[in-house]
């Protein structure tokens, strides 16, 4: 059961005012799951805002910044922080987030309140002080059966809670009731009214914390609401050419990708950044597949082929980051994984693996090669796992010390301004064509560098610069 830290269960069994407050949501919900509880959510009955907040402030320093919403933050002498929240009432009176009238009643019932939950299996309450758990909707009985279901009629009021059945599909595996697919179909066209910030958060939270990320696309396509990612939707019924492809059709490719990608262990060992970075480009890795895909004479007999998609995903991919909101950082890492995950099968020269540690930039091969390791094992019933190629690739660069950067410049733009050169275009292309040379794998280190620009920039740089420079990198 919920594992309730001891500066939140002592608030909540000293308090004779608190003695209405439940553990509500995502805490009770991942504890049913055995999955480690992060967030505690309380909501508190019988009490009105100021009540509520007069008696938080005996255990610690709260924020009212919730107000509107009837919420609390409570942050204890320990460093921990806690939401308090009113049950409410909410009624649809206009179009988006903010088109809801509330209103808070401190004689709400539980299960009236658990109603205004999205799905069952957020709709449960655990009572600390007895341990009991309140189950209103058979929430825990979802879960078992790793079913994704709708609370109530109530669900319509807020057309997000579309999207975050996509993500609760993924994250927990479950798969939606066919009330509640009927149910968000009917209101598909109201994917106007969200505003694009929270749209990227839900996809976030599905890169971010998937366990099955194909239940989330599938839901998406079973809803329709898949129809407001058309990059992602023109990939469904894509053909493939067998031989390579005996999986299926692009789409059902892209989900089997997706699940091999969230089940390697250096996914799942990553950062939340890199971890939506590499399941947003394996999302993105096919787009271009929609309008390349064409059929050629091969072999003596048909094949279906897509020649140069990879470039086309990235136009298509650049779409869909926007389409979602995805901060730009982000963006810069995807689409170079994109445009080059279809690497050459023969064995690659040192200077093709600086190459491409430089486009790459600021991802690296070490993201690459994971993402070649999730498209290679996309193909059922093919053997998964890293092709050959993404193995020597990843060795090698490792060896090249380029596996998780591109080379830095050893000759700088300070070196140049130091022994006299005047800023301008000439310094950018010495620089330039010093760094294309050291990505060739010319030179290495600074004595090289050095011996380079003596044979290849004497007349641009002047005798006396080469000289001074000599004596600035290679002091005796």
């Amino acid at each position: 059961m919920v594992r309730v830290p001891p500066s939140l269960l002592k608030i909540l069994k000293g308090s004779p005012k608190l003695g209405q407050a439940f553990l509500v949501g995502g805490c009770v919900r991942d504890a049913l799951l055995d999955l480690p509880q992060k967030d505690f959510d309380i909501e508190v009955f019988g009490l009105d805002y100021p009540e509520l907040a007069s008696e938080l402030s005996r255990f610690g320093r709260t924020d009212l910044v919730g107000r509107s919403f009837g919420v609390i933050k409570l942050t204890v002498p320990s460093g921990e922080t806690y939401d308090f929240s009113l049950p409410r009432r909410d009624s649809k009176v206009g179009p988006g987030h903010k088109g809801f009238n509330i209103e808070f009643d401190p004689a709400i019932t539980l299960p009236e309140a658990a109603s205004r939950r999205d799905f069952t299996i957020n709709a449960l309450m655990l009572n600390p002080r007895s341990g009991e758990l309140l189950d209103f909707f058979g929430g825990r009985g979802d879960l078992e059966k790793r079913t994704l279901r709708h609370t109530s009629s109530a669900f319509t009021e807020d057309p997000l809670r579309v999207l975050r059945g996509m993500q609760f599909a993924s994250r927990f595996a479950l798969e939606a009731a066919p009330e509640t697919i009927s149910l968000c179909h009917q209101i598909k066209d109201r994917y106007g009214e969200l505003a694009v910030e929270r749209v990227r958060e839900e996809w976030w939270k599905w890169a971010a914390k998937s366990k099955l990320p194909s239940a989330g696309l599938k839901f998406l396509a079973k809803t329709a609401w898949i129809e407001h990612f058309p990059e992602l939707n023109a990939i469904r019924g894509v053909p493939q050419e067998p031989e390579w492809h005996p999986e299926g059709d692009v789409f059902v490719h892209t989900c089997h990708c997706c699940d091999a990608m969230a089940a390697l262990p250096q996914w799942q060992n990553a950062d939340e950044e890199s971890r939506v970075v590499y399941l947003l480009s394996v999302v993105a890795h096919d787009f271009g597949k929609a309008v390349s895909t064409t059929t050629e004479l091969r072999d003596g007999r048909p094949r279906i082929v897509s020649p140069g998609h990879e470039s086309q995903s990235v136009t298509l991919a650049e779409a869909f980051c926007a389409r979602i909101d995805l901060p730009l950082a982000l963006r810069k890492r995807i689409l170079p994984l994109v445009a080059n995950h279809m690497m050459p099968k023969q064995v690659m020269s040192d200077r093709a693996i600086r190459r491409l540690s430089h486009r790459l930039e600021p991802e690296n091969i070490q993201g690459l090669t994971l993402m070649m390791t999730a498209d290679a094992s996309g193909r059922p019933p093919l053997p998964a796992g890293a092709p050959a190629m993404a193995a020597h690739l990843l060795e090698r660069a490792a060896e090249l010390r380029v596996a998780e950067a591109a080379p830095r410049p050893l000759l700088l733009g300070r070196h140049l301004l130091e022994v006299g050169m005047p800023p301008g275009r000439p310094v950018g292309e010495i620089l330039d064509r010093a760094y294309e040379a050291q990505l060739e794998g010319k030179f290495d280190d600074l004595k090289g560098t050095l011996m380079w620009l003596r044979d290849h920039e004497s007349s641009a740089l002047g005798p006396q610069c080469v000289s001074l420079l000599e004596q600035k990198l290679l002091p005796p």
